[in-house]
């Protein structure tokens, strides 16, 4: 399993709960996380990442706990994690970006230099690795900050709604990409877009309110459906 949620407890703020005692063994493979607005995917990712620490309880991959002394560095190192909001450095190329990034995660200037063109080829963006990333669309800057959660050979990679915004020849694109992504490591992806769920992903994990719903393979949502549990999740339409 890549990442483990054992009885995790974050609100905001005072008074206000995401999660109360959140369980959840993320399935191996490439998973789509799911579920309402407001229900907690991009603070689960949050927690996943390490940029949250739980209020209680733990997180961790292959029983590396991020926030035990000494470890934080590891984890983030074997965790990448793509937020929704990418926004260009000012004055770097694509290139340099990516770089910056991967020397954030530990990575030598050379080692991070070398592996930025390698992560920006992987997300179709090798010919604009010179391009500054305030003059590239919008599209394309998502593509960087997917090359930034790449270029230091993260073994999970988690991403919050990477189609976000883009449009639908855009988002197929993507697709592609994270279905390549996945095929050489753990993939959580926070989507929206629930077209072809089968053909992008392993599993699915679907939240409600401070609880899972389902996690499992795919077609188990097929029986969810027939009993009303998908209703209002944006996009969905009944198929999986």
């Amino acid at each position: 399993m890549p990442i483990s949620f054992q009885g995790c407890a974050f609100g905001h703020r005072r008074g206000s709960r995401v999660f109360t005692r959140l369980d959840l063994d993320v399935p191996a493979g490439r998973t789509a996380l799911i579920g309402p607005n407001g229900c907690g995917k991009s603070t689960l990712l949050g927690l996943a990442a390490s940029a949250l620490r739980p209020g209680a309880g733990r997180v961790s991959y292959e029983g590396l706990d991020p926030f035990r002394r000494g470890n934080l560095a590891r984890y983030r190192a074997l965790v990448g994690w793509m937020p929704q909001g990418i926004r260009p450095l000012p004055g770097l190329t694509a290139r340099e970006q990516v770089g910056y990034a991967g020397w954030l995660k530990g990575m030598s200037r050379a080692d991070a230099w070398r592996r930025s063109l390698e992560a920006l080829e992987a997300v179709e963006l090798g010919p604009l690795a010179d391009t500054r990333c305030s003059e590239l669309s919008g599209g394309q800057l998502r593509r960087v900050g997917l090359a930034q959660t790449l270029v230091h050979d993260a073994e999970v990679v988690l991403l919050d709604e990477p189609t976000a915004g883009l449009d639908p020849e855009q988002r197929e694109k993507f697709r592609g990409i994270v279905a390549r992504i996945g095929e050489r490591g753990h993939l959580i992806v926070a989507t929206h877009d629930t077209a072809d769920l089968a053909r992008t992903y392993d599993s699915v994990v679907l939240l409600g309110r401070d609880r899972v719903r389902y996690a499992g393979p795919v077609a188990g949502l097929g029986a969810l459906a027939g009993l009303g549990a998908l209703a209002g999740i944006p996009g969905f339409a009944g198929e999986v």
